[in-house]
């Protein structure tokens, strides 16, 4: 299939998806950070963890916004604001719903997680594999700083590096020449005894 418009990374779809998953990643990042910012300075830990995630998840979005559509950003994203979201369950345990009524910070930002892991769940379904998007790259003359993992395999192998050599064939995958301890052949007709 040739690579349009419609079926790349600035497909229509993609496109939306793409600006949901930045917005809703941006807007929780601010509210982690509005909730935290007052609170620095206290024994609790989490105004702490909320600023260095509130920037992360920035980040994210940043990085979802520019850069070509790689599973491995989208993934990032769905798994970062789905743990904030189960974090917050667990925290609050069966006391969540109650603890959530109370608090329009906390609606918004589960909102907004929830929206944001729909989203990059989405995109992820929807883009390429890394290395499908590694070679549009290179067809379009751009640098590509990712090795490919099978041609260093094939050079490692070509140099001598590798740690085991492909069977030839007739041989075992497993290192075994079928033969037993005692010399007679397990594998070819000869009897264990």
């Amino acid at each position: 299939m040739a690579l349009t418009e419609e079926t790349g990374r600035n497909a229509p779809k993609k496109r939306l998806l793409r600006a949901v998953a930045a917005q809703a990643a941006v807007l929780t990042g601010a509210v982690h950070l509005l909730w935290a910012w007052p609170r620095l300075g206290a024994s609790d830990p989490r105004p702490y963890v909320f600023v260095l995630v509130g920037l992360f998840v920035v980040l994210i979005a940043a990085a979802t916004l520019k850069a070509d559509e790689y599973r491995r950003i989208y993934a990032l994203g769905a798994g970062t604001l789905g743990t904030l979201l189960v974090g917050y369950l667990g925290w609050y345990g069966a006391s969540t719903p109650a603890v959530l009524a109370t608090d329009p910070l906390a609606i918004v930002a589960k909102i907004a997680e929830v929206v944001g892991i729909v989203a990059f769940a989405a995109l992820y379904k929807l883009s390429p594999p890394t290395a499908v998007v590694i070679e549009r790259r290179k067809q379009r003359g751009e640098t590509v700083f990712m090795p490919d993992p099978v041609k260093e395999a094939r050079k490692a192998n070509s140099n001598g590096d590798a740690h085991e050599a492909e069977p030839e064939d007739g041989e075992n995958r497993d290192g075994d020449d079928g033969a037993d301890r005692n010399g007679k052949g397990s594998r070819d007709g000869g009897s264990k005894p």
